[in-house]
């Protein structure tokens, strides 16, 4: 991505700072050093926090492209993480986007998601962030190439010229493993005059808390436990000697970095969890977390779980087979939710007004998973419309219809049933609840207009949805006459036939930007493609007056027509 770079960032800290600093700049550089100082690295570092930065007035230039780009200095950029300098390229990269945004600056997209064909134009700045896997594009020599392909020739390219090499660097960092807090594993050590800091044996293993009835601090800076004489005076494991427990306790990372591991086999008094129960269970399928998760529990779950398996305690490697990080729910102002700001939503007045499958439904259907997005409670109202056209359906007359009869709606409502097992089937899968949701509206809608519903149309439909508004679902389930739970039915399969549809929506494209659409049936030959989208008004509003000198007909896809 380093034609993609269009600034650059350093850590307040870092010595060059000093050095490129223009006078124009140095009191304002200088006060944001010292502001920095002040936080955190998990304040600095907090994904969700505004973007803040100053101008150092110095300039570097990118060497891939000789442009003249400017040397900001940020607090998201840490010193004791790489070099505390990176180049910023927020095509794609979020961090790097919103502080483009935050202070104008440049964008410029190097990866699209498919592959560029003649005619696309990647010139302006792209609509939104996106991921860097796809295919290079304003890359110079290296357009068109797969990302990972285009990584390894544009390394070999700086290595033979001398300007870079390739380097792996490392996020885990040393951290303090103590608070001064009742709550947290003891730490089974103690100290001992003569012998020093000694472990406790495994045999005197687990060592637990004291049950007391305060936890108050003991206003000395240290941990409730050190006011204990009970607990906190012992005898040395080693020389029998008078010993003092250690009365710090480990912080949370002790019991989340391997929460899953003992959930395996949690009433296991001999070993954390049997081997046979990590060998059916593990690794983990599917870790769900927030954006911060990729800095802390992630990277330190890892490290522990790494360390088990060096010790033959685990069968894997990795502790996660697949990782999703959950963008956040942003206030209806577009920023992230606080008190100070008033923007809470609180979830029992949801619930209270709107019902809890409504808030559920409509949490998954706000958007992509992985993307923030401003809850809005006027969008409840379509979600809580769709639920009512749901128990609206349920509360029709049953009949015993076949699927594909003109009573249950002909075979184009069946191949739409069958549309939306697929659709919502896949999508459920692959976590993209928004769309499943979406098909089961279209179906929904088609159903709805019979005026008796066969079971076999309905059916499918509930079990699909109780994933989704489990309440209703059940409700909707039993008023089928079913006693059992809907949680117990099997999942709905579609026929991969009846899911195919005879009509395709083509694309017209005028020098890579569409301009008009248009529906043909599947497998139209692309010379009619190209007349039919030569004829569309939308096409010839920015054809007329220009000389056309190419048409690149996709079947089933799209028409691009290249003009001067």
């Amino acid at each position: 991505t380093l034609f993609g770079a269009t600034y650059m960032v350093l850590s307040p800290e870092h010595p060059l700072v000093e050095k490129i600093t223009t006078p124009a700049q140095k009191q304002a550089v200088s006060a944001y050093t010292e502001a920095a100082a002040r936080k955190s690295d998990l304040e600095r570092t907090d994904l969700a926090k505004e973007k803040t930065g100053v101008f150092t007035g110095a300039y570097a230039i990118n060497p891939v492209n000789g442009a003249k780009i400017p040397v900001w200095i940020a607090d998201y950029v840490l010193i004791s993480y790489g070099t505390g300098a990176i180049m910023a390229v927020p095509a794609h990269d979020e961090r790097d986007w919103d502080f483009a945004k935050a202070f104008n600056l440049p964008i410029t997209q190097v990866v699209a998601q498919e592959k560029p064909v003649p005619g696309d134009d990647f010139s302006g700045e792209p609509a939104e962030c996106t991921a860097v896997a796809g295919y290079s594009v304003n890359s110079g020599e290296f357009s068109g190439l797969p990302t990972e392909e285009c990584k390894k020739r544009i390394t070999e390219w700086l290595e033979e010229k001398g300007i870079g090499k390739k380097a792996v660097n490392y996020r885990l960092r040393d951290w303090i493993f103590s608070r001064q807090r009742y709550w947290g594993e003891p730490i089974p050590v103690v100290h001992c005059e003569k012998c020093g800091i000694v472990p406790l044996a495994e045999t005197d293993l687990p060592l637990k808390l004291p049950e007391v009835k305060s936890y108050a601090p003991t206003g000395t800076g240290e941990s409730p436990l050190a006011g204990i004489d009970s607990w906190v005076n012992t005898t040395c494991p080693k020389c029998g000697g008078k010993a003092r427990r250690e009365t710090n306790t480990m912080p949370q990372w002790a019991g989340s970095c391997w929460y899953y591991l003992r959930y395996l086999d949690p009433h296991n008094n001999a070993a954390f969890a049997s081997k046979d129960k990590i060998d059916y269970w593990a690794p983990v399928d599917l870790y769900v977390g927030g954006a911060e998760h990729a800095v802390l529990h992630l990277l330190y779950s890892r490290f522990w779980h790494k360390v088990l398996y060096d010790l033959g305690l685990v069968n894997t490697v990795e502790p996660f087979q697949r990782l999703i990080n959950q963008g956040m729910i942003l206030g209806e102002d577009n920023q992230k939710m606080s008190k100070s700001r008033g923007n809470v939503i609180n979830p029992d007045d949801i619930i209270k007004n709107y019902g809890a499958d409504s808030m559920r439904v409509y949490e998954m259907f706000m958007g992509p998973l992985e993307v923030s997005k401003p809850w809005i409670t006027a969008g409840l109202t379509g979600i809580t419309r769709f639920l009512e056209r749901l128990w609206a359906i349920g509360e029709k007359p049953i009949c015993e219809a076949q699927p594909g009869s003109e009573a249950a709606g002909g075979e184009a409502l069946l191949k739409s049933l069958h549309r939306a097992i697929k659709k919502t089937s896949e999508d459920t899968a692959s976590i993209n609840f928004n769309t499943a949701i979406s098909a089961m509206m279209i179906y929904s809608n088609e159903l709805a207009k019979l005026p008796e519903i066969p079971r076999a149309m309905w059916e499918p439909l509930v079990i699909m949805i109780s994933a989704y508004a489990p309440h209703l679902g059940e409700e909707l389930w039993q008023k089928l006459g079913h006693t059992e739970s809907v949680s117990t039915a099997v999942w709905p399969s579609f026929d991969e036939k009846l899911t195919v549809n005879n009509e395709v929506t083509i694309v017209a494209q005028v020098n890579g930007k569409i301009r008009d659409k248009f529906n043909t049936p599947a497998g139209t030959p692309g010379t009619e493609l190209e007349k039919t989208a030569l004829a569309l008004p939308g096409v010839t509003k920015w054809t007329s007056g220009h000389t056309i000198v190419k048409v690149i007909a996709v079947p089933d896809k799209l028409v691009n027509i290249v003009i001067k």
